[in-house]
């Protein structure tokens, strides 16, 4: 009998490794499905999974042989889970046929609200449908999270307040979740995924039946209800006494409510690095931890002098260890519970039921059963850069301390803490600067003193400070003081031109490669073997996309929703034409735009805007802020006034970059439109012939007519149709004198204007020309090599969640990181019973 408990045992202590590394893997692995499998099919892989679980465990051998089965048991289990949640969550998706649908509902508030001026946004759950609602509607348990915008419904009247557990009844327009596709920038699409947001809507507040609150149930979102209640009071008392970027702060660190911090200090927070202090990481869960273990242990303590009984029954290593897991874990929950707090609350359970058990695990074994439980709380945690950046870290800071010597005593005490504190910050710096370039395409080059100034004011000053002032307020004015001492440091640091260090967007095989190279580089080993860390960096940090050749141009039409906007490169230069829309105050210059320009490590030599039309000029400001060399061109007399140097785009001026010719072809000099401004539209060629591109603006029917009559020879290989597919443009005439290879339409998904027009795209299907739009294909690329060929970003790069498709980089990458992984521990012994 003692024989077999020692070998089952021996099983489960060498199972652990593999066990987890096979859990990690089956997560990554089962984003790469191109689609959803049905629930009975991942209840098969499950019991496949327990099967061959149970099969391992009963030879109980140790061996290489069992250590694979191990890990592909869990693996599909750890696929039957992912696939099973992301099945059930397809499931309660608003119906894609339904888009649009406006019906009388019941909901309650389950989200913390974002106020705006005049709009407030939230999470809901349906909960009935009410008299009136269309046929067809699917039940409401079956419906998943709903995002709901409720505007002011008259020009200068404030935003409703709604708090989270009140029920309401009023008429809602949903859809599914849709967002601009582009190769760089927010995700919306996925975001919502990651989120449960089945549907997002507007709440219809005009009309005879306005919206109508039923009832205050606090118990129906009791964490969300706690969160508004707690920063309403913040903010009420800091409110008009503090800026607020400090009262944004300081509600932000108690609730975790980024959205509190006004939008021109995350520039300051992101040029110096720091944002990991801002979100409820790491160090906000530990040091809330470390209060928690001290005051736990004074109060048990006490106790215990009084009533020795309880020290007898919960001895106090194991009431504090149980409290601070119980807190820390409650801090995260009440603070939004991002993978970061995930993370901490999972390395602190198991760190101190180690402790409570005598047992000590190797740093990766608790680093790789801490991200296990972050994918098994949310398996599309993988596609956040806060889980790669959050794990990726506490890694580097393991893999540096391991093996670390004593703390010496008396005066080398403090030289020692200092040594460690810096070496921290540049390992964790040298370490997550591939990753940044990865997702972000910049580093912070001040994140080395703003962090050695922010960590011990956030962490030990302003959070324990904004904390306690939730229950002693005069404590809350000491934190928002504190935060506005902080701002004092970093705005200055943040205005530096030297600041931040941004580079092209680096592909993820370099990216990988390159964290591998800085865990090796950061290692105490030999310098001539570190140096091999140095060469894995040097591909990333040295990488540039590959630009078109000589006499070669290349389009891209970004997906700018109901706008216009083309970035079009040559061989050495980029031209930028028009800067799209800004829909409630978004620009998508600073949306879309500024990130695909950086990713490709793109200054604007000229950028044109066809004509002053909102949606084609609203992000000019922003672009002239970001590129103060660019020249402008514009039609006489619509250049903005914050461009007095803008020249005009007169027919017949021109130029030529790297053997490709640029020529406007209309307006003619002097020429007025006849009072309309669409017809003033700038008219760009680049190229020649049936290579050509031609971005049109908005002209209308009469210019393109005169267009034809003055170039009848006029060919081009890509049209951009004019304003969007209106019926007032792309005419019989002019498609058939340019004979286009590709006819681009660049309009927003269910727009109100009904663009494309169904009349244009009759003409387009009966000459048998190819048509790529952005409400379905998303951001286009063509190159002037290949006219006939282009590509659409929703068919490069799509996941499940948007219609199925092909494997994404983040997928590949996350494997990579698990073989990584598995290499790094392989290096330490499996975990011991000490």
């Amino acid at each position: 009998m003692r024989c077999g408990e020692e070998e089952a045992a021996a099983w489960w202590r060498a199972a652990w490794g593999p066990a987890l590394l096979g859990w990690v893997a089956g997560h990554a692995a089962q984003l790469a499905q191109a689609g959803l499998w049905t629930p009975a099919a991942y209840g098969a892989v499950l019991l496949a999974g327990l099967a061959l679980l149970a099969w391992a465990r009963g030879r109980r051998e140790t061996g290489p042989r069992a250590a694979l089965s191990v890990a592909l048991a869990l693996a599909l289990l750890a696929w039957a889970h992912a696939g099973g949640r992301a099945a059930d969550r397809m499931a309660r998706l608003w119906p894609a046929g339904l888009d649009g649908a406006v019906a009388p509902a019941r909901w309650v508030v389950t989200g913390l609200p974002r106020e705006e001026a005049r709009a407030i946004t939230f999470e809901a759950r349906l909960l009935g449908w009410e008299a009136g609602a269309p046929a067809g509607l699917p039940p409401p348990d079956r419906v998943g999270t709903l995002r709901l915008t409720w505007r002011a419904p008259q020009p200068g009247q404030a935003a409703p307040r709604v708090r989270p557990g009140e029920v309401w009844r009023g008429t809602l327009r949903l859809q599914r979740p849709r967002g601009l596709a582009n190769p760089y920038g927010f995700d919306a699409e996925t975001w919502a995924w990651r989120e449960g947001v089945a549907a997002t809507g507007s709440v219809q507040a005009g009309g005879a039946a306005p919206p109508q609150r039923l009832s205050d149930q606090p118990g129906q979102a009791p964490v969300a209800r706690a969160r508004a209640d707690v920063r309403a009071a913040l903010q009420a008392r800091l409110h008009g006494r503090f800026d607020a970027a400090s009262v944004g702060l300081v509600v932000a660190l108690v609730t975790g409510d980024q959205a509190a911090i006004p939008p021109a200090q995350w520039d300051v927070i992101r040029a110096t690095g720091v944002a990991h202090l801002v979100a409820i990481s790491g160090l906000h869960v530990t040091m809330f931890a470390a209060l928690a273990l001290w005051g736990v242990g004074l109060a048990w303590r006490w106790l215990g002098a009084r009533w020795p009984a309880l020290i007898l029954h919960a001895p106090t290593p194991l009431t504090t260890s149980l409290a601070a897991v119980a807190l820390a874990a409650t801090y995260a929950l009440f603070a939004g519970g991002g993978v970061p707090a995930q993370r901490t609350v999972a390395m602190l359970a198991l760190v101190l039921g180690l402790r409570l058990l005598g047992r000590s695990w190797p740093w990766p074994w608790v680093w790789l059963a801490a991200l296990a439980a972050a994918l098994a709380v949310d398996p599309w945690a993988w596609l956040q850069p806060g889980f790669w950046l959050s794990f990726v870290a506490v890694a580097l800071l393991f893999a540096r301390g391991h093996g670390a010597a004593a703390v010496p005593d008396g005066t080398g005490r403090l030289r020692a803490w200092l040594r460690d504190f810096w070496g921290a910050q540049w390992a964790v710096t040298v370490g997550l600067a591939p990753l940044l370039l990865f997702w972000f395409g910049q580093v912070s080059l001040v994140g080395l003193p703003a962090n050695a100034v922010a960590i011990p004011w956030i962490t030990w000053g302003v959070t324990p400070l904004a904390l306690l002032g939730v229950a002693i307020p005069p404590l809350a004015d000491a934190a928002a003081w504190l935060a506005q001492g902080l701002w004092a440091v970093l705005e200055p640091l943040a205005r530096w031109s030297g600041a931040v260090w941004s580079r092209p967007a680096v592909p993820w095989e370099l990216a990988l490669a390159a964290t591998a190279g800085a865990f090796v580089l950061l290692q105490p080993w030999p310098w001539l073997l570190r140096a091999w860390g140095a060469l894995l960096l040097w591909p990333a940090l040295a990488f540039r996309p590959a630009t078109p050749p000589h006499g070669v141009f290349e389009v891209l039409l970004p997906d700018v929703g109901q706008g216009t906007a083309a970035i079009v490169r040559t061989a050495h230069h980029t031209l930028v034409v028009d800067t799209g829309p800004a829909p409630g105050g978004a620009s998508a210059a600073e949306r879309v735009l500024l990130p695909w320009l950086q990713a490709l490590g793109a200054r604007p030599d000229a950028i044109v805007l066809s004509h002053d039309d909102a949606d084609h000029a609203s992000g000019w400001a922003t672009l002239a802020a970001a590129f103060a060399r660019a020249a402008w061109w514009a039609p006489a007399g619509q250049a903005p006034a914050g461009l007095p140097g803008a020249q005009p785009c007169e027919a017949g001026t021109g130029w030529e970059w790297d053997g490709v010719p640029f020529t406007f072809l209309h307006p003619p000099p002097g020429w007025s439109g006849q009072g309309d401004g669409n017809a003033r539209s700038c008219v760009l060629l680049v190229g020649r012939g049936g290579s050509a591109a031609l971005l049109p603006g908005d002209i209308p029917l009469a210019v393109e007519e005169a267009l034809v009559a003055a170039y009848p020879g006029l060919r081009a290989g890509l049209l951009v149709a004019a304003h969007h597919g209106s019926r007032t443009s792309t005419s019989a005439a002019w498609l058939d004198t340019l004979q286009p290879a590709l006819v681009a339409i660049q309009a927003g998904w269910r727009n109100p204007y009904g663009h494309p027009h169904a009349e244009v795209l009759r003409r387009l299907h009966e000459r048998g020309l190819a048509v790529a739009a952005t409400p379905t294909c998303g951001a286009i690329a063509w190159r002037s090599d290949a006219p006939d060929q282009w590509q659409c970003e929703r068919a490069r790069r799509r996941f499940y969640w948007q219609g199925g498709g092909v494997t994404a980089d983040m997928v590949a990458a996350a494997v990579g990181a698990v073989a990584i992984g598995a290499t790094v521990a392989a290096d330490d012994a499996a975990p011991s019973s000490r």
